[in-house]
């Protein structure tokens, strides 16, 4: 597994509130304790990400909301050497090869409507609970949109940061829509 691969895992279970740590990260992906400390050091000082340890649970958590970059890469990045290729063959080979990949969010939903639950079923990744999903998304906003076009109750568990964005917008939509009058006919 590469470098990538294990960031989305690490930024995955921080999001999850389940503390990850150096073993934890080392024993997952069969790579030495110290490249998952320098895990841990990148995401925090290449990536900026709020990231401290909790001595009580013996991991790491998020101390405020936070998403990882975008990442562009290219399959080819290894091979490819521009004196190798004239113009034409360069602008085609990186037409081919570059990948523009979004690290997805996740949240985790409460629907306790199973018809609701196979709608939003492309979504899901996980069952916590009884009654809760893990989603991963790459669109805030489909996501918000589908959540707010669903026919029947849910709650919005976690992430906060996304509750809120989801509040407001509803919040939004009410407020410019309770004073239309109702069609006479």
């Amino acid at each position: 597994m590469n470098a990538n691969t294990r960031i989305q895992w690490l930024h995955k279970k921080m999001t999850m509130n389940s503390y990850p740590n150096a073993q934890r990260l080392a024993e997952r992906f069969g790579i030495s304790h110290r490249q998952a400390q320098r895990d841990f050091t990148y995401l925090k000082k290449e990536l900026g990400a709020p990231v401290e340890y909790d001595n009580s649970r013996k991991g790491f958590y998020y101390t405020e909301p936070f998403v990882l970059p975008l990442l562009i890469s290219s399959d080819n990045d290894d091979f490819y050497i521009p004196e190798i290729f004239n113009a034409e063959e360069r602008e085609l080979a990186a037409d081919e090869s570059i990948i523009q990949m979004q690290i997805p969010y996740s949240a985790t939903v409460e629907i306790k409507n199973k018809l609701t639950v196979l709608e939003i079923s492309p979504y899901i990744i996980a069952k916590t609970s009884r009654d809760r999903y893990v989603c991963e998304f790459h669109s805030i906003e489909k996501f918000i949109g589908l959540l707010l076009s669903l026919n029947s109750d849910f709650r919005l568990i976690e992430p906060y940061w996304l509750r809120e964005r989801l509040v407001r917008s509803a919040s939004r939509v009410l407020e410019n829509n309770k004073d239309l009058d109702a069609p006479t006919e």
